[in-house]
């Protein structure tokens, strides 16, 4: 099974919301249908990054350090190799 650290982008205002999950399309899925309160009054979102783990203790610490990242800094993630959105994969 594999993990995930996903991002998101409001295309109300362009904010980042940065998230784990098991399951990508379901989890932005229930972001954008409003079941998330944190992210319920930005909808739509859009996802714009999906980094990929073997482990879920992982996934988790990369999340953590995403919720400290500038935005330029998750701009550059986004563009980066480890997106796998760039690949074709999610």
């Amino acid at each position: 099974m594999n993990f995930y650290v996903y991002i998101i982008q409001s295309e109300r205002d362009g904010t980042f919301y940065k998230g784990y999950t098991e399951y990508p399309a379901l989890r932005i899925e229930q972001h954008n249908l409003g079941e998330c309160s944190y992210t319920s009054n930005k909808t739509p979102w859009k996802l714009v990054a999906l980094l990929q783990f073997e482990t879920k203790s992982e996934a988790l610490i990369k999340e953590k350090k995403l919720k400290k990242y500038s935005s330029e800094s998750l701009r550059a993630l986004i563009q980066s190799d480890q997106n796998k959105l760039n690949d074709g994969v999610g």
